[in-house]
């Protein structure tokens, strides 16, 4: 087994492309602002929508290069499990004291390398949840759950366990924002606050 590839795959996901962005270009700790996480969504609420972008393709491919690098190489390992591993990353980054974000960005690029179809599928129901609902939450937690079906159709069993895993992760990621919403306080997509 090539086991250096999960080492090099939790590595890339530790990468705190939101600290990095915000530092570097707006002089701002995203972590001091929004929803304190270090991802894509708390990116563009807070630092506006060229940073949000900019989080959002840098968090996709600590995702997607791993696992093309399995794929591409022919390594000894499990492209899915090598993608998760960067989605754990990005979750507890070593590089910004395992404080990070909640994997969407990062899950999102893990399939565009693995199976593009099923990514296909997730993105539809991402933004049709966000589209009728106007809460990201609801996209974040419903795609993965599109995974599981996904798989349970495909029958494909070790994706139904690997993705039933993530969207347990995903709700455990989403529990402030669960609680937000059963008390009526999370912010729609049109509430962000933006600190620059």
């Amino acid at each position: 087994m090539d086991w250096w590839i999960y080492v090099i795959s939790y590595l890339s996901g530790s990468i705190p492309f939101a600290l990095i962005i915000g530092k570097y270009f707006y002089k701002t700790d995203i972590r001091e602002h929004g929803s304190g996480n270090l991802g894509a969504t708390n990116a563009f609420a807070t630092l506006g929508p060229k940073a949000g972008v900019g989080v959002f393709l840098g968090d996709c491919l600590k995702g997607f290069l791993p696992v093309l690098a399995v794929l591409f190489y022919g390594l000894d390992a499990s492209p899915l499990l090598v993608g998760m591993v960067a989605v754990l990353g990005h979750c507890f980054p070593i590089f910004a004291g395992f404080r990070g974000g909640k994997a969407v960005a990062t899950s999102a690029g893990v399939l565009l390398a693995y199976n593009p179809i099923m990514l296909i599928v997730g993105l539809v129901v991402f933004f049709g949840m966000i589209w009728i609902t106007k809460y990201v939450v609801f996209g974040s937690l419903t795609a993965p759950l599109s995974m599981v079906v996904y798989a349970f159709i495909d029958q494909h069993q070790f994706n139904l366990i690997v993705f039933s895993l993530l969207t347990l992760g995903m709700i455990y990621l989403h529990r402030t924002n669960i609680m937000n919403l059963y008390h009526k306080k999370e912010p729609t997509i049109y509430e962000g606050k933006k600190v620059v």
